[in-house]
């Protein structure tokens, strides 16, 4: 098993044997090391001895996997440094993507949007964007279908994005937004400091609450790569924001009731108009299979009933219809998994009422090895 620390502040993964996994489940915070090796020896049928489970713990505590005071000093440590920081680091460069600018460029021109067999848009300007948040390996097509939109529609006095994007890290707060320039391998890309310091003044919560997440958070990073790429020395300035939307997603009950949620939309929406921003979300669809906890992976048929309902969720989608998304979306979220549901909601959202939709790309990626899926598209919106 291996645990993973999303927010960054542990510096490795950790892996943990299968036989030991008992164990770890019962580092809750309720039992002692004793009370844990006692209840793991009679599972398991033979003595596990309370060293091991003292060793096991320690050495997690130690790696920052345990919540406890080296854990706790060292995310105080680390939240500290990224307030400080005028600018986000580009934390997935060299991993996800290619972390030196020209072999970047590179691949993006020839992997990405060389890679696009979609043109032209259905006429107009592009005011709003869906794109994937997969990896730039394992999405370039979807993205290259993407950005070539973007570049094919862009109007020419565009120069805000308001960046929506999925938080794979758990929020306090319904949005997080990010007062840092995003830097990449191809140059810094400015944060309109006035617009988002407006959109805090209007809020009725404070969305800088969740600000830590967007350290790691790769969704709005790729958006930020692809931009600064296709802008080139292009003046431009972003607005990132992260969409939890946490209570309405457990619960399923659409964001709009909520009045905190509402007002916030108020302010993007005050901000897309008197910058005439184009609207982006990050979003990838469906998570499904063994890694996200099937019994088994899809088969042709069940592949094709995925594609149908992703589908029908993007037919939401391109008619502007924020409503039918999230309920068709939040109506199987515990068995599709759309990590995409609050920031292509919060697009929807934050587009005017004349904008129409394009799928212009649908795709499955699906693991070689065990056979996961995770669905993605490209979406373009018009006026």
């Amino acid at each position: 098993m291996m645990l993973r620390d999303t927010q960054g502040v542990a510096p490795t993964h950790a892996i943990v044997p299968l036989d030991l996994v008992p164990i770890v489940s019962r580092f809750t915070g309720t039992r002692t090391c004793e009370q844990i090796a006692r209840e793991v020896s009679r599972e398991v049928g033979s003595a596990v001895p309370v060293e091991l489970v003292v060793k096991l713990a320690r050495e997690l505590e130690e790696s920052f996997f345990v919540d406890a005071e080296p854990y706790r000093r060292e995310r105080a440590r680390i939240e500290r440094e990224f307030a400080d920081a005028a600018v986000r680091p580009a934390s997935h460069a060299g991993g996800a993507y290619h972390g030196e600018g020209r072999e970047l460029a590179k691949y993006l021109d020839e992997s990405c949007l060389g890679a696009a067999t979609s043109n032209g848009g259905p006429g107009g300007t592009l005011v709003g964007l869906v794109a994937p948040h997969i990896d730039p390996w394992r999405g370039a097509r979807s993205y290259g279908e993407a950005y070539t939109a973007l570049r094919s529609a862009l109007p020419v006095d565009a120069d805000t994005f308001v960046l929506f994007g999925t938080s794979h890290a758990p929020m306090r707060e319904p949005f997080a937004l990010c007062r840092k320039a995003f830097d990449t391998p191809l140059g810094e890309v400015e944060a309109d400091l006035d617009a988002i310091d407006a959109i805090a003044e209007a809020s009725d919560f404070d969305p800088y609450t969740d600000q830590f997440n967007h350290k790691r958070e790769h969704s709005l990073e790729f958006q930020a790569v692809f931009l600064r790429h296709l802008l080139g020395r292009r003046k431009a300035r972003i607005i990132p924001i992260l969409a939890g939307l946490g209570e309405e997603q457990s619960t399923g009950r659409s964001p709009a009731r909520r009045k905190k949620v509402e007002r916030f939309f108020d302010a993007v929406r005050d901000v897309v108009a008197s910058k005439k921003a184009v609207v982006i979300a990050g979003a990838d669809l469906a998570h499904v299979g063994p890694r996200f906890g099937d019994p088994r992976p899809y088969d042709a048929r069940a592949r094709e009933v995925l594609g149908e309902t992703d589908r029908t969720s993007l037919e939401h989608a391109t008619a502007v219809d924020a409503e039918g998304f999230w309920e068709h979306v939040a109506s199987d979220l515990d068995t599709r998994r759309v990590c995409g549901l609050g920031p292509i909601y919060a697009l929807l959202r934050c587009l005017d009422a004349g904008a129409k939709g394009e799928l212009r790309h649908y795709e499955q990626t699906v693991d070689p090895d065990e056979g996961s899926i995770v669905s993605h598209a490209a979406v373009g919106f018009y006026r």
